[in-house]
């Protein structure tokens, strides 16, 4: 009789969106102090990641470290979407990734990106918490920005513009 050891199957890659999702469940089940545990969960759960894919889906998802019993930080993902802050880091890569075109009027500011992609662009600007953006609009490929009360469309299209490296 032989003794075999099973090998277990290979770990598969998910789209960024699906394993962001998955991501968020693992954090509402498990207290996940550090981005190396949070590898070995989706490993469990037969998806594969690097800590450095791990880290920008942190990022992404607007994880932030809290205080657990016992005085552990673990990462949560705040419930509210005006609470979910990104970093800077994120709106610029963003901006730079997929802006294409900067335009404004007045106290608005316009948006070109590739289709499809103009929600990521207004979904980075909400979470970015800017005081000068007082809310976006964003379709397939355009993405409109109005502007906090004092401000010109013309001075935050500039700051934006800046953030994408178009300038």
């Amino acid at each position: 009789m032989s003794t075999r050891t099973k090998t277990p199957p290979p770990l598969v890659r998910l789209a960024k969106n699906q394993r962001q999702h998955l991501v968020a469940k693992l954090l509402s089940q498990h207290a996940v102090t550090n981005q190396e545990q949070l590898v070995a969960l989706l490993s469990g759960e037969g998806v594969g990641a690097t800590q450095a894919t791990v880290s920008r889906d942190l990022d992404d998802l607007g994880a932030i470290k809290v205080r657990a019993g016992g005085g552990d930080t673990v990462y949560a993902i705040p419930e509210l979407p005006r609470d979910q802050l990104a970093p800077e880091e994120h709106l610029r890569r963003a901006l730079g990734e997929w802006v294409v075109e900067v335009s404004s009027s007045a106290n608005i500011v316009v948006l070109r990106t590739p289709p499809g992609t103009a929600n990521v662009v207004g979904s980075a600007l909400d979470r970015s918490g800017l005081p000068e953006v007082i809310g976006t609009v964003a379709g397939d490929d355009t993405v409109i920005i109005v502007v906090a009360e004092g401000l010109t469309g013309a001075e935050v299209a500039h700051q934006l513009r800046e953030l994408a490296g178009l300038t």
